[in-house]
């Protein structure tokens, strides 16, 4: 081993956390988001809309994720003539994958808020978007943080598949240094460290928000 022949190429390296973290946020703010409407749709008395909401769920959580980024990067300017760049086919494999995984725990969240929350809340005519946004969900989100952190930082771990589709991100860039130097433990050995102190500061991150919202009640 002689990881002095990787010092050149540090910066390359270290240029992927901006690439790995940049399409990891876009993709946990889309999974939130759509994530938080599938919970809802879930547990409306809308038969449709909880089967579709079901439907997405159960796709995209029986199927691999790498199969669903393949079939966006190479089926979508098949079928539409679009040229989807490796960046959006990214955002849109990880957000619509982790959509279906938060929409569960938001879920079981909201399931898990005493029901006489929600009968006292419609006793007192509130509507039923304000109970939502005001009385119910922040009191499932103090529940669910620990389980939403660990999905996001399982998606951070996972963002290093989308080398496969040629997105330079940070495993891509460790694989081309290591055909460079003909040699490939150094530098995926160095890219295997950077994305552990990410996953431990996002760890970190969460155990406080985690206590300070505890400490809040």
């Amino acid at each position: 081993m002689d990881f002095s022949q990787i010092v050149p190429y540090i910066p390359f390296i270290l240029e992927g956390i901006g690439s790995t973290l940049k399409f990891v946020i876009v993709s946990i703010v889309i999974g939130f988001i759509l994530g938080t409407l599938l919970a809802l749709c879930k547990i409306t008395k809308a038969p449709l809309l909880k089967w579709l909401a079901d439907a997405y769920t159960s796709i995209f959580r029986g199927t691999p994720l790498i199969l669903q980024l393949m079939i966006i990067y190479f089926a979508v300017p098949q079928l539409t003539g679009y040229d989807i760049s490796p960046f959006l086919s990214a955002v849109l494999a990880f957000g619509l994958n982790s959509a279906a995984y938060v929409s569960e725990i938001i879920r079981a969240g909201i399931m898990a808020v005493d029901s006489g929350q929600t009968e006292a809340a419609e006793a007192l005519g509130v509507p039923y978007r304000s109970m939502m946004l005001n009385i119910i969900l922040p009191q499932a989100f103090k529940n669910i943080l620990p389980a939403l952190m660990n999905e996001f930082i399982t998606l951070t771990k996972e963002s290093a598949i989308v080398s496969t589709i040629g997105y330079l991100d940070l495993m891509r860039r460790a694989q081309i240094t290591g055909a460079n130097l003909y040699s490939n433990f150094e530098p995926l050995l160095f890219a295997a460290l950077i994305y552990w102190v990410m996953v431990f500061i996002l760890t970190k991150i969460g155990a406080l928000v985690e206590r300070r919202m505890r400490q809040s009640d």
